[in-house]
């Protein structure tokens, strides 16, 4: 076995052994390595104002309204323009987040600590479908609700994880794969069995009953209430894989709406981008072909983990949001054993008799084939202020592929 192979068993096994625990959660500015007073973290690679999409754009200006830095979204967005306001991708310090990702200091994160390696993940709360932040709306209905979410939810949330103690996210996960979730446009099983392990200890907290069940219908109303807890495990297990010298393991795939980047193990430190590209959408009522965006977001990280699209045979309905076929979730999952290198031990798919699902995107592997990783996604509208138009499938551009295998070959010869 060459040095390559031994270096992608070492970054598989690693990522196989993770084991995520949700622990808590705090203030971003409390937590996450890096962050700064006047600070946004954003989904994808790196990115100025200048070049950001529209509806990333929106959601800074939302955030920046939120923060008390801007009156209002034209006062936001005067201040980023000036270079005021510092902006970091999510993934350079131990973040994840959904779709325009951006992640402000207080806005209240989840905190993933991986148990077998230490290293930690964070990811803010779902706030719902719709106008919410994350599609790029900013109206004072979605500051709102993110007002209310830490007004009451979060300190409700974190009280609940000081009683219930670490919860097991992919124990969580393993669980719903059984059950018709692939963890990317479908958590629907993983949030019910989240809230059903959590529940009980929401009522021991002391907060009224009021506080109890708004919270309790907010996130049972949200089948999207697990989507960033699996993100940041997903994270938190990847990033355990990433930095092992020549490996050709991909570690990162993430889209800012403008360029859609990927990171490799044996290469930290480097991003690899190409234009993002638009996702095939099947519309919610209301919005038809060219409303939508370019792709966005961090949430690839569930396909970076053999998730989302990888293993969406686990998950037949989800066809039903991102459009194609049962047959077509078939021929996705397992066109995707083509392009890595191992299969999980402890994700497994029922319909392909418990084989575990595909893990290791081997960079070679992609340009060899000729086979992009494909990915279910969100999407947003190409304005900012609209919110989301629907749910698609996407396709990671063989540019960002090929640009680190040309990068690896004169890093190791």
């Amino acid at each position: 076995m060459g040095k390559i192979d031994e270096a992608n068993q070492i970054a598989v096994q690693r990522i196989m052994e993770a084991k995520p625990l949700l622990i808590g959660i705090k203030k971003a500015r409390e937590v996450i390595p890096g962050m700064k007073e006047q600070m946004l973290l954003h989904s994808g690679p790196p990115v100025n104002w200048e070049r950001m999409s529209d509806p990333q754009r929106g959601a800074v200006m939302g955030a920046a309204v939120f923060e008390g830095w801007a009156e209002t979204p034209e006062e936001a967005a005067e201040l980023a323009r000036s270079g005021e306001i510092e902006f970091s991708p999510c993934h350079e310090h131990d973040s994840v987040g959904p779709m325009a990702g951006i992640i402000s200091p207080s806005m209240s994160v989840y905190v993933v600590k991986n148990e077998v390696h230490g290293n930690m993940a964070y990811c803010n709360l779902n706030e719902g479908l719709g106008k919410v932040l994350r599609y790029g709306a900013y109206s004072e209905e979605v500051l709102d609700r993110l007002r209310w979410m830490e007004e009451e939810m979060a300190p409700l949330l974190a009280e609940t994880l000081k009683k219930s103690g670490p919860v097991d996210l992919m124990g969580i996960i393993a669980k719903a794969l059984h059950m018709g979730d692939e963890l990317h446009c479908r958590n629907t099983a993983a949030s019910f069995i989240f809230l059903k392990t959590i529940c009980p200890y929401m009522v021991e907290t002391g907060f009224d009953r009021e506080t109890v069940g708004r919270v309790m219908k907010f996130m049972g109303d949200n089948e999207l209430t697990f989507l960033q807890l699996s993100m940041a495990a997903a994270k938190a297990a990847l990033d355990a894989g990433h930095g092992i010298e020549y490996s050709t393991v991909v570690t990162t795939m993430a889209r800012n709406g403008t360029d859609f980047g990927i990171r490799v193990s044996g290469l930290p430190g480097q991003w690899f981008t190409a234009p993002s590209p638009y996702p095939k959408t099947l519309f919610f009522p209301g919005f038809k072909e060219g409303d939508q965006g370019r792709d966005l977001g961090d949430s690839a990280i569930m396909e970076t983990l053999g998730l989302g699209n990888f293993a969406c045979i686990c998950a037949p309905a989800v066809v039903q949001v991102v459009g194609g076929t049962v047959k077509d979730a078939e021929n996705f999952t397992k066109e995707m054993r083509e392009i890595t290198i191992a299969r999980h031990r402890t994700f497994t798919i029922p319909y392909m008799n418990f084989e575990g699902t595909s893990l290791g995107i081997d960079l070679r592997k992609v340009v060899e084939t000729g086979i992009e990783p494909s990915i279910n996604t969100g999407v947003s509208h190409r304005n900012a202020g609209i919110g989301g138009v629907g749910f698609g499938l996407v396709r990671a551009p063989m540019e960002c592929f090929k640009k680190a295998l040309i990068a690896f070959a004169e890093k190791y010869g």
